[in-house]
């Protein structure tokens, strides 16, 4: 397993929308092995295939809680639907928006199917973090980042946050 870069706000591969995923290979396994190693030294709870610069429609989660049971994995080709009008609005950050956090409003409850990576069929319902989680990186499959669900005042916080940031390329 490798760690890979994880590419960053400004990087055209977050805007772009992911490819469905055809073929159920080695390579799609060892892919689902590097973005989870990735995501775990980077203290993530999810992360998405175009986050690591790769346009293929599969994302990593591990939103495991304390007392509660495991809650990691992964979904290869995605789609998410809400389970109810309900939302909530929480603070919400991006791997690739280092130190920029902010309230974003989400569905509460999402069903999830998909496939894993070996083509078999999934089916996940969620709530809380994990259903925030899914709804986050398959906005990322579809190049959509988390700052265009902000409010305005929000985003302009946030992109200001982001212009004054180290990390940044101007």
């Amino acid at each position: 397993m490798t760690i890979r870069d994880i590419r960053l706000f400004g990087d055209p591969v977050l805007i772009t929308k992911a490819d469905e995923v055809t073929e159920f290979d080695s390579s799609l396994a060892n892919l689902v092995d590097d973005m989870m190693e990735t995501m775990a030294h980077h203290n993530g709870v999810g992360l998405a295939a175009n986050q690591v610069g790769v346009t293929r429609r599969v994302f990593v989660f591990d939103c495991s809680d304390d007392d509660g049971e495991p809650l990691s994995g992964h979904v290869v080709n995605p789609v998410w639907e809400p389970l109810s009008e309900e939302t909530v609005t929480d603070a919400e950050g991006c791997l690739s928006i280092p130190g920029v956090r902010k309230d974003t409003e989400r569905f509460a409850h999402v069903r999830v199917t998909g496939q894993d990576v070996t083509g078999k069929p999934i089916e996940i319902v969620a709530d809380g973090l994990l259903a925030r989680c899914i709804q986050h990186e398959t906005d990322h499959l579809d190049g959509v980042l988390f700052l265009k669900r902000l409010e305005p005042k929000l985003r302009k916080e946030a992109m200001g946050e982001i212009r004054k940031s180290d990390w940044f390329q101007r």
